[in-house]
């Protein structure tokens, strides 16, 4: 069924203080072209016995991670998860705080595409939802995968395997797969200035482009192109950390107002509150993941560059 052939990353890993992160990024087969940021395996080793982490994750789309080890305790807005093995995540505009010990963990992050080929419900449905993905009817369909991706005798290729195989199993097609092409091509290059501009970049009616994004994207065209120019901001500061945030500020905003403005928004507190913050793990994550996929965030990824 098309190339199996997988592009492993080799593990980066990061050592501070008394806590070690190793993250490393496998490409899905170019069966899945287009539906996946990646499938990625984090370890985290923390000591001394009983110590946590906490950090912010972005907003980003929607995903599936499954905890060996330590489970987290995870918040988005208002909604919690905690002691949950296989935590899902639907997109996002909120960021994600959460906390947890020393663990293994395999991640999966589903694309717009990936979402019309792996989900029944539409993603505005899962928008800012996290939850135990085995109780939820939408993501409920990959809690198999918990018995090999939790396996302390498998080998990360066997789980990898495994991993493959599942999704092969559950993928259908879709009828919109140019349309979502398109939308999320022209989303990441940030050329839009207005919903208007972007529909007619993605040759379809703003009536359209909104049904599109609902039922793939998770949110209104005028918020995921919020959303975007922000990630690029973010992205930016968190790479250069001590550079200023206006250094940092993506071409579109008007001032420095109107992007402290978005940043609570869409990360609840202010720049300078963030800035203060320890960001243990995600730094170390962005980082390995720019050096493998050459993005730092989800929302940063480009679809394959086809109408």
């Amino acid at each position: 069924m098309g190339d199996n052939r997988q592009i492993q990353s080799a593990p980066s890993a990061t050592r501070t203080g008394d806590y070690s992160l190793t993250a490393e990024f496998r490409d899905p087969p170019a069966l899945f072209e287009g539906c996946f940021t990646t499938f990625y395996h984090v370890s985290l080793d923390i000591g001394p016995d009983g110590a946590q982490l906490t950090d912010y994750l972005q907003p980003e789309w929607g995903n599936i991670r499954f905890f060996c080890g330590s489970a987290p305790e995870a918040v988005i807005g208002e909604q919690r998860v905690a002691g949950a093995r296989f935590v899902a995540t639907g997109p996002s505009t909120l960021p994600c705080r959460f906390t947890v010990g020393p663990m293994r963990m395999w991640g999966v992050g589903f694309l717009p595409l990936g979402w019309a080929r792996f989900f029944d419900a539409d993603a505005s449905a899962c928008a800012n939802l996290v939850c135990d993905g085995a109780e939820h009817p939408a993501f409920a369909r990959f809690a198999c995968l918990d018995e090999a991706l939790c396996d302390p005798e498998a080998t990360p290729d066997e789980q990898y395997a495994a991993l493959v195989d599942a999704m092969t199993q559950v993928m259908r097609p879709t009828r919109d797969d140019s349309r979502i092409r398109r939308v999320h091509t022209a989303l990441v290059s940030g050329d839009q200035a207005s919903v208007h501009d972007l529909a007619d970049a993605c040759a379809m009616s703003i009536r359209t482009l909104e049904r599109v994004c609902a039922r793939y994207f998770g949110f209104s065209p005028k918020l995921l192109m919020r959303r975007q120019r922000f990630m690029r901001s973010l992205a930016t500061f968190m790479l250069h950390r001590g550079s200023r945030w206006t250094e940092a500020m993506d071409d579109h905003y008007h001032d420095q107002a109107q992007f402290t403005r978005e940043f609570h928004a869409f990360m609840t507190m202010n720049p300078s509150e963030y800035a203060a913050l320890d960001h243990p793990i995600l730094t170390s994550f962005m980082k390995a993941r720019l050096q493998a996929r050459g993005s730092a965030a989800q929302t940063l990824d480009s679809p394959p560059d086809r109408a």
